[in-house]
């Protein structure tokens, strides 16, 4: 189902990208944001998450960190502390999306060439819908990616999701009955990778990253009709697949982005440029952390490093507001989490590493011998993080490695769980599990 671009949307569009082009040719920066869009940001209430919801990538607070008030197992298996399992058509890595009594996790089948969100009962695992966002030719990607790698994000009415089709990225909504609500275009786009980065909520916006091989951009959308409300064409064509972010730090809404080659905040209300600083690296996959004054970018390929940024400058701040870089053992995909003062890092290949967020020493390190792109989670006294094979690792938050627990499920993790109601919701490569004690 290839729903059609309105026509009056597309002649903005049109009128957006000629805007943009006219003020590079005369000299204007590429991130200013677009004038022919008008800048309606504010007129829906704002949306905030319950603690015992998981709404949206990284969480209620946007930081992976679940509410500690909750008892997660400590101990699983494929029929040990398995409240139910459901099966998934396709595959995908999106997290579930989880609002009041209903989980929506997006999967995508290449040879039926569809994409689906599918909807279940939170408590039982029962599907109660599913409804096709995209049917036809589906673009190249990487083996270790999916056609539905982007988490969706639910306001409360409506859910939203991105995806890749073979020549753009389109942004559906649906309501929570499964009812397309609108579906747009965002921009035309080419990865060799694949697309993956998930939508941020931000007052009536839904803000989307493309970064790809061709123009990238940073577009909002308005969440009750889909129009553009801002869009900026970003300055380099590199590609990155990292999730923008909205955090308030350093006393103010920053949208920050890691990549490509550089970490970018923008003021998230018009998508103007804060501030800019070189590095990590190249290409990025990873989402920020961030704690009341820094933010912490890690990236990635060829270069590897993990960066902790004072976030209170403006225009380029390399040279001035770089507050300590890590060595070049810091991961890719899988993003940093931070906790009391503590940063939890895991690499690709299995380094994972507790820094002290301050003064960018590591504390300790742990070489766990798997490859991850799943990230880390944090319940109270406790992280949770699994690996591609399929093992889930526990260990105790602080200064020092104690490792509690390790369990195995039989297919491997390439999702990152969601911890909520005492209950780990788990996407395997197989199947979807909810992980509690009876």
């Amino acid at each position: 189902m290839r729903k059609p671009v309105r026509e009056a949307v597309r002649l903005i569009a049109i009128s957006g990208c000629l805007t943009l082009l006219l003020s590079v040719l005369a000299g204007c920066g590429s991130e200013k944001p677009d004038a022919a869009f008008p800048a309606v940001i504010d007129d829906l209430p704002v949306v905030t998450a319950a603690a015992e919801d998981w709404p949206w990538w990284r969480g209620p607070m946007r930081d992976n960190v679940a509410a500690a008030d909750q008892d997660p197992p400590l101990v699983w298996s494929e029929t040990e502390n398995v409240l139910w399992q459901a099966d998934l058509p396709g595959s995908g890595h999106a997290t579930p999306c989880i609002h009041g009594d209903r989980i929506f996790l997006a999967s995508a089948d290449k040879e039926q060439e569809t994409i689906w969100i599918n909807c279940f009962d939170r408590d039982s695992g029962d599907p109660l819908w599913q409804t096709v966002v995209y049917s036809g030719p589906m673009a190249k990607i990487h083996g270790d990616n999916s056609y539905a790698s982007a988490t969706a994000a639910c306001d409360g009415e409506r859910v939203f999701f991105p995806y890749q089709t073979d020549r753009e990225v389109r942004m559906t909504a649906v309501d929570l009955d499964g009812t397309v609500v609108w579906d747009e275009a965002v921009t035309t786009f080419g990865s060799i990778q694949g697309y993956s980065a998930s939508p941020v909520l931000y007052k009536s916006a839904l803000i989307v990253s493309t970064d790809g091989t061709k123009a990238n951009k940073v577009t909002a959308l308005h969440r009750g009709t889909g129009q553009v409300v801002w869009q900026i064409l970003r300055p380099e064509d590199d590609e990155s697949y990292a999730s923008p972010l909205v955090a308030h730090v350093a006393g103010r809404d920053q949208l920050v982005i890691i990549g490509p080659n550089k970490t970018r905040a923008y003021d998230p209300n018009s998508g103007e440029l804060f501030w800019e600083c070189d590095g990590p690296a190249k290409y990025t996959t990873a989402t920020i952390a961030f704690d009341s004054e820094k933010i912490y970018a890690t990236g990635g390929y060829p270069q590897k490093a993990l960066l902790a940024i004072r976030a209170d400058g403006s225009g380029d701040v390399t040279d001035t507001h770089l507050a300590w870089k890590s060595d070049k053992k810091a991961g890719y995909v899988p993003s940093p989490l931070l906790g009391d003062g503590l940063i939890y890092a895991v690499a690709d290949r299995g380094l994972m590493r507790c820094y002290d967020a301050a003064s960018g020493q590591v504390v300790w390190e742990e070489d766990l011998n798997a490859p991850f792109y799943s990230s880390p989670v944090l319940v109270g006294d406790r992280v949770y993080l699994f690996d591609r094979k399929g093992k889930g690792y526990v260990f105790k938050a602080g200064r020092e490695f104690e490792l509690l627990a390790e369990n195995s499920l039989p297919d491997g993790v390439f999702a990152t769980p969601v911890i909520c109601g005492s209950r780990i919701y788990l996407r395997t490569l197989g199947d979807f599990y909810c992980l509690g004690t009876p």
